[in-house]
């Protein structure tokens, strides 16, 4: 083994016995993996041999023994505790994304289904917060189809169907109908009420019988020549029939419990989670992760719980899974003093919870094999190809890709377009309204702004730019400065007597990356590829600037009718900066600016 740095040994050497969170180096200072202890000394320590030479402990993992081999320095943060070394971490991690740390994207909440039961005439609803308030009771989480199963149970049974009905005191169209029994005229008591609520209830916890009980009402409908309600019934009843991996589970017993289970192949993990209520699974989520320095179990299942909770509320005392894996004890003592309630994270031995786990892990699997045969192989062949060309740190799995427009100066924007696992995803696409008026400084804007939220969504695979080496250059100073792991490539027309040509014509693209530029035939696949996230990224930011344009031009036009000249607005949007912020300023503040007289005319509109 080759005998790592001096420097290292001494860092190691004087670290203290506290808690904390450690970052690994290498030589041209990229940060490699960041873990967290409640004694650092002894936990990075254990990484390590000293004697007879100081070389990476062989003990590790073969993922863990590659980092080590590569770490030049370390540094450390000190916390009070375990429990906020582990959310420092977690934070940590999603933000500057280490290289061979595992990086999770499934941040998001999931939604539940509630009744107030203190209210006499109650409704389902929706919500992502869940209140420390014994008379509200609670359905979930769902990771799919929540909205469609809340409608069913409007659909389906004689509720209060908005939340004005009962304020009006007088039946509506709904009680016409025979949707609504009118408890707003008091035509249905409180405890007949309750029967519906209860039904509503069991349909929640048995969506076998909802989707059969939607399927008559599709009928009916059809029958009625109600074609278009019949059709979105049927989609529904597909969304719920669908939104559980597992189905047909029951525990006869009424526990609520929480499962998580991970496994692997040569490229991805996927991780699976299981929500049961009273017995039985109610939904189920999972999601993929590309692995780029080979698997290791033990921090998946760490930080997809961790992760998983930091965004969700806990709302089973128990959570099992198939193996029992390194900081579990940890993992159970933050979730305790972060929600202030006893939770039990443990491996069932037998029995059937046991049988649970070992149905999850065969579901995992199978999630694997069937991800492995329908992915697009000719988008993995192109992530491979543009890795390699371009000495990409990672498989571009998820690539966001930025792009700017304005008008001389005017309404200028921000775009960003989010392309993963082979196709565009538009729940990942973000607008920004700019202020800076040059094209350099608009895209400084714009990689600030997408930097800061790094902590809530963080860093995809890749960055690529509408634009040359001068902006790749700014994107890369930028990450640098953040402490961010990020790759970055550009893309533009070469240039033509001193000019840059975006037309089509002789001009070609050009690829560049942090290395070198690659002047690419047109007819090459990899080119191909980034020009058409280009395109795509190009074509969002120029509706979006027209859009905006279109806004601004109307909004001045009003104002010109005030009275409000061209001098004067241009004094407005220099000091307020657009129009949506002068709309919102305080009369007041508009005076200052223009004057009483003008700045109340100016509210006048705007109210």
């Amino acid at each position: 083994m080759n005998k790592l740095n001096p420097i290292l040994l001494k860092q190691i050497q004087h670290l203290p016995k506290s808690a904390g969170v450690y970052h690994y180096f290498d030589e041209n200072g990229k940060l490699l993996y960041i873990g967290k202890a409640k004694n650092l000394f002894a936990r990075v320590k254990s990484y390590f041999r000293f004697s007879p030479l100081f070389t990476p402990n062989p003990a590790v993992s073969s993922r863990i023994l590659k980092m080590l081999h590569e770490v030049h320095t370390m540094h450390y943060i000190l916390v009070e505790n375990e429990h906020d070394a582990l959310i420092l971490e977690n934070s940590l991690i999603k933000q500057l994304r280490p290289k061979y740390n595992i990086l999770l994207r499934d941040d998001k909440t999931y939604p539940y289904i509630y009744f107030d039961k203190s209210e006499e005439f109650p409704r389902f609803e929706i919500t992502r917060t869940i209140l420390s308030d014994k008379q509200i009771e609670y359905y979930g989480p769902f990771s799919t189809a929540a909205r469609d199963i809340l409608n069913a149970l409007y659909e389906l049974l004689p509720l209060i169907q908005t939340k004005s009905c009962l304020k009006s005191g007088k039946a509506c169209l709904y009680y016409q109908i025979k949707k609504c029994f009118a408890p707003c005229e008091k035509k249905i008591s409180g405890k007949e009420y309750a029967r519906y609520i209860d039904k509503g209830v069991a349909y929640i916890h048995d969506k076998k019988r909802l989707c059969k009980d939607l399927e008559i009402r599709m009928v009916e409908l059809s029958e009625e020549m109600r074609f278009e309600e019949a059709a979105l019934l049927r989609d529904s009843i597909e969304k719920i029939s669908k939104s559980s991996t597992i189905s047909q589970i029951d525990l006869a017993s009424s526990e609520d419990i929480d499962l998580f289970s991970v496994d692997a192949d040569e490229k991805r993990a996927v991780v699976l989670r299981l929500f049961m209520r009273q017995g039985k699974i109610i939904s189920s989520s999972h999601n993929f992760v590309h692995l780029n320095h080979g698997f290791d179990r033990d921090e998946l299942y760490k930080r997809a719980i961790v992760e998983f909770y930091q965004f969700s509320p806990l709302t089973s005392k128990q959570i099992i899974v198939p193996h029992a894996f390194e900081e579990m004890e940890d993992v159970q003592a933050y979730l305790k003093e972060t929600f202030s309630k006893a939770v039990d994270l443990y491996v069932p031995k037998r029995g059937p919870k046991a049988n649970l786990c070992a149905l999850a892990l065969k579901n995992t699997r199978e999630l694997l094999n069937n991800y492995a045969h329908e992915a697009d192989s000719s988008y993995e062949d192109l992530e491979e190809k543009l890795q390699e060309l371009c000495t990409l740190q990672n498989l571009p799995k998820r690539i966001e890709i930025f792009d700017n427009s304005h008008l001389q100066g005017s309404a200028p924007v921000g775009a960003m377009v989010c392309f993963e696992e082979g196709k565009f995803n538009k729940s990942g696409y973000r607008q920004y309204h700019l202020e800076s008026l040059d094209e350099y400084a608009q895209m400084r804007e714009t990689l600030t702004r997408r930097i800061g939220r790094f902590e809530t969504n963080p860093p995809p695979d890749l960055w690529i730019l509408d634009g040359g080496a001068t902006l790749l250059s700014l994107a890369r100073d930028l990450l640098e400065s953040s402490g961010v792991n990020l790759d970055v490539l550009a893309i533009s027309k070469e240039k033509l007597d001193a000019k840059a040509h975006r037309a089509k014509g002789k001009a070609k693209d050009i690829l560049h990356s942090k290395d070198q530029s690659f002047a690419l035939s047109t007819s090459d696949k990899r080119l191909q590829w980034v020009q058409r996230m280009r395109d795509e990224a190009h074509r969002y930011a120029i509706t979006f600037h027209k859009k905006t344009k279109l806004k601004q031009d109307q909004a001045s036009t009003l104002l010109q009718t005030r009275g409000i000249g061209p001098a004067k607005l241009k004094k407005l949007l220099n000091h307020f900066g657009s129009f949506e912020a002068l709309k919102e300023a305080k009369e007041e503040d508009i005076a200052d600016v223009v004057g009483k007289n003008d700045a109340t005319s100016i509210k006048r509109l705007y109210k």
